[in-house]
Order: C-alpha cells, then sequence, then structure tokens
C-alpha cells in the first residue's frame, strides 16, 4: 500500500551572494565573478564531475579532493546550472588554486574562499537563515499588498485605484487593456516604447482576444455567429516575457469581455505574482460582463461599508432597492448600525439566528419602504396515540 506524498513546500526566496558576503563571521572572499547572483541552497560534493548531482542555482562547496582537471571541473558546474563555486582552503589545498580562478573567471562562475576557520555547515546555516528572513519579508509584503488591493478596490472609482496601488506595490506599471489589444487605463511610471510594443504583444498571446465573443467564438458578443465561423482556441490564462530592458507579464481577466492586465517592472520578486493574482480577481470583479457603471460603484460602497464605513455615507451610493439587511455585525462581534443602515435603505431588518418580525431591533426605525417579512408559523408537533388499555408494551 502506498500512501499520498505531502505537497510540495514552495521554495523559500533565493539569497544574493553579496548577503553571504556580507557576513563577517564567515570570513568569505569573493576571487572570481560577480557578487549579485541568486543562491537558492547550498550544495557540498567532492565528486570529480558533480554534474548528475545538481539542480542549479546552488553554492557548490567542495574543499577540492578529487580536482584532477579545473578547467573540466568548472565547465561541468557552468554546465549544471550552479550559482556559485565555494573551495574551502582546508584540509587539501593551502591556497586556491590559480587554475580554478582562472577557469572561473573566464565563465563568470562566482568562486568564494572560504577560510580554514569557517565550516561548510556554518556557511550553509546562514543561507538558510537568510532565507527564512527572505520568505517572511515577502509574506508581510503580499499581506500588505493585497489590503492595500482590497481598500482600493472599495474606492469610488476602484478600477484606476487598484492599478495604482499594483503599480505601486510592484514598483513599475500597470495597465488594463480591452479586448482589442488597447490600453485603456494605466498607473504608475512611463515605460520605453520597446517595452510597451513588447507588453502588447505579451497580451495579444491570451485569449479570447480581439473580435471573440465572450463564448470564445469569432464576432462580436452578443450576437450569435454564423455556421460557418468555428470556435477559436483560447489562449493561456497568463504569459511572461521581457521587453525594453524591463519584466512584463500579462493576466487574462475572468468574465469573458476578452480584457488583460499587463504589468511592467524593473524585477520579479517571488510574491509578485501573488500580488498581481488578488489584482486580477479584483479586476475580473470589477469589469464582470452583467456590471454596469451603477453597479461598480454600488458594488464599491458595499465593499466600503464592509471596511468599516459610516451607514449614513454608504446607503446613498447603493442605489434604489428593494434591499434586506440580514445580518450585520462589527469585526468584534457587536452589532454595528443595523438598525440606522435599514433605516436609511428603507428596508426591513432580518436577523439571520432569530427570524424575522419580532426579533431584537424588529422593525427598524424609519423602516416601511420595504415589504414586510411574514411571521413563520409555528409547527406543532402532532400528538402520540394513546394505547388502549390492557395492551402490552412493544419490546425495545
Amino acid at each position: 500500500m502506498t500512501s499520498a506524498e505531502p505537497a510540495p513546500t514552495p521554495p523559500a526566496p533565493p539569497v544574493p551572494l553579496t548577503a553571504l558576503l556580507a557576513r563577517r563571521d564567515l570570513g568569505l572572499r569573493l576571487l572570481a565573478g560577480p557578487e549579485d547572483v541568486p543562491v537558492h541552497w547550498v550544495h557540498t560534493s567532492e565528486m570529480a564531475d558533480p554534474y548528475p548531482y545538481l539542480l542549479g542555482g546552488e553554492l557548490l562547496m567542495t574543499a577540492g579532493v578529487l580536482l584532477a582537471d579545473p578547467a573540466h571541473y568548472v565547465a561541468r558546474v557552468v554546465e549544471a546550472g550552479a550559482a556559485a563555486l565555494a573551495f574551502g582552503v582546508t584540509p587539501v589545498y593551502d591556497t586556491v588554486p590559480a587554475e580554478l580562478v582562472e577557469a572561473c573567471a573566464r565563465h563568470g562562475l562566482p568562486l568564494v574562499e572560504v577560510p580554514p576557520r569557517t565550516p561548510f555547515t556554518a556557511v550553509a546555516r546562514a543561507l538558510w537563515r537568510l532565507m527564512a528572513e527572505a520568505r517572511l519579508h515577502e509574506l508581510r509584503r503580499v499581506t500588505e499588498a493585497q489590503r492595500s488591493l482590497a481598500a482600493a478596490a472599495a474606492r469610488p472609482a476602484p478600477v484606476p485605484a487598484v492599478l495604482g496601488a499594483l503599480a505601486s506595490r510592484l514598483g513599475g506599471r500597470a495597465a488594463l487593456f480591452g479586448p482589442d489589444g488597447t490600453e485603456s487605463a494605466a498607473a504608475g511610471r512611463e515605460i520605453p516604447a520597446e517595452a510597451a510594443r513588447a507588453l502588447r504583444d505579451l497580451v495579444r498571446v491570451l485569449g479570447p482576444r480581439a473580435g471573440q465573443g465572450p463564448d470564445g467564438r469569432a464576432g462580436s458578443a452578443g450576437r450569435e455567429p454564423g455556421p460557418s465561423v468555428e470556435a477559436l482556441p483560447k489562449g493561456p490564462a497568463s504569459a511572461s516575457g521581457d521587453g525594453g530592458g524591463l519584466r512584463l507579464a500579462a493576466y487574462a481577466l475572468g468574465g469573458g469581455e476578452g480584457l488583460a492586465l499587463g504589468v511592467a517592472t524593473e524585477r520579479r520578486g517571488p510574491g509578485d505574482h501573488t500580488i498581481a493574482g488578488v489584482a486580477v480577481v479584483l479586476l475580473s470583479l470589477l469589469t464582470a460582463p452583467h456590471r454596469g457603471a451603477d453597479a461598480a460603484v454600488r458594488d464599491g460602497a458595499l465593499v466600503r461599508l464592509l471596511l468599516g464605513a459610516a451607514p449614513a455615507e454608504i446607503a446613498g451610493t447603493l442605489g434604489p432597492g428593494p434591499w434586506t439587511v440580514v445580518h450585520a455585525r462589527g469585526g468584534d462581534g457587536t452589532p454595528f448600525a443595523a438598525a440606522s443602515l435599514a433605516a436609511a435603505l428603507g428596508t426591513p431588518l432580518v436577523d439571520a439566528g432569530g427570524g424575522g418580525p419580532g426579533a431584537r431591533g424588529w422593525p427598524p426605525p424609519g423602516a416601511g419602504r420595504g415589504p414586510p417579512a411574514r411571521r413563520p408559523r409555528r409547527v406543532r408537533r402532532p400528538r402520540r396515540a394513546r394505547r388502549p388499555r390492557g395492551s402490552s408494551r412493544a419490546a425495545r
């Protein structure tokens, strides 16, 4: 019998090699190659050819026990995709071999010297701690971005507000593209023309795109396609690439209107995709096909009410009913101006726990425009039939 494997844990954000070099307690020294490469994990190997045992992105640590051909060794390490090479000068070598330094410089592979007083385990432990700190920082950044986007969606003009919050959090530009691939709204800093063209090309990869209805067929939305029109295949939900020196990403919005979100940033963080995903969900709700301008304002007002806005301030924005306040409680579990909200909307007040009329707070002051709810009829339990005298009780 086999057991189900647990879900894999998302990898921690990589740590720049500069963060390890900055640790004075380790005493590491860069001998060749760049210092700003990202390191995903640490691996120690004394194999003459470590290629089969590397996944890529690791800091490979070795003391050179089986180092016979430094040039060939470095070529294999680079081919495996290692981020950097750390060489311990004990117990085999007193100094880092010059041939190894030259080979790393030629291939652009960072080479770090590990002093005799620093064990390899100390380097690995320092990297894991830095990764844990980076993960915590990223989680906080994503959480703060989610709150910022949710608050932006509750503003009177939610779509531009969400784009502005997203551009601010990612440090770039966020744009909403229409079904024809043209930019309809944008926020953030301007980007080069080359990057703008590349972003538009990336958006066109998504589907359904221009000329397609909400069902993915050619033709305008709401018009039944002719018999000669065949369904067109839908594109991917998201796409990413580079252009104009910027990192680009495009996301198709839900709702079948062919809208898409485009993002351009200088760098791409581990949590950027999650933050953009929150914006995609919000924008999909704010631009759904069944929504008009009034619906967008109405739903934004409801979100503002959930976030704690005064009922009297929101009631005028919600528009004509009929409305029914079913349940109204604050975050601390206490009723919050439920009667005043119902009075402002002219609606009955229904307690989810107590039913309708007769519940505490019924009727609210000023309520009268909404139809009164009927009092639920009392359900009577049927009487048990009497046993005739002299009959025996059935055995249980």
